[in-house]
């Protein structure tokens, strides 16, 4: 295998509940390895210390109900499983679209001010018909 296989997948660790309360993260820990095991075809399962963090992180008792990880099955031929980061990819927005919507947030400004200053005139004359009364 010359080539690195790289899949994302989100496990669900519902059946965890199903074990005793003093178990429950391990059993986590042997589900993640069972599924990678499954859908990676790979006997050698390693698990990357962050994913364990991650399960462990509310302790023993209360791991999460379903995790999203990324396998990667590597030249020596074994599965590394690690914790799943999105990358944030920034949209370039084409410079029409961009100077609409700055036009639209001054139009916004502009107007904001414009509304705050029509309800003081309101209440001054209501203010002035009290003291007169």
């Amino acid at each position: 295998m010359s080539q690195e296989v790289e899949r994302v997948y989100t496990i669900p660790l519902g059946k965890v509940l199903l074990s005793q309360s003093q178990h429950r993260a391990v059993r986590a820990i042997n589900m993640i390895k069972e599924f990678a095991r499954h859908h990676m075809k790979v006997e050698e399962i390693k698990i990357e210390e962050d994913l364990a963090h991650q399960i462990w992180s509310k302790g023993i008792r209360s791991p999460p109900r379903k995790i999203r990880v990324r396998m990667s099955k590597t030249d020596e031929g074994y599965v590394l499983v690690s914790p799943y980061e999105e990358e944030i990819e920034s949209k370039v927005t084409p410079e029409k679209e961009s100077s609409k919507v700055e036009d639209k947030v001054e139009e916004l400004k502009e107007e904001a001010p414009a509304k705050e200053e029509a309800p003081a005139k309101e209440e001054a004359p209501a203010k002035e018909e009290a003291k007169k009364e």
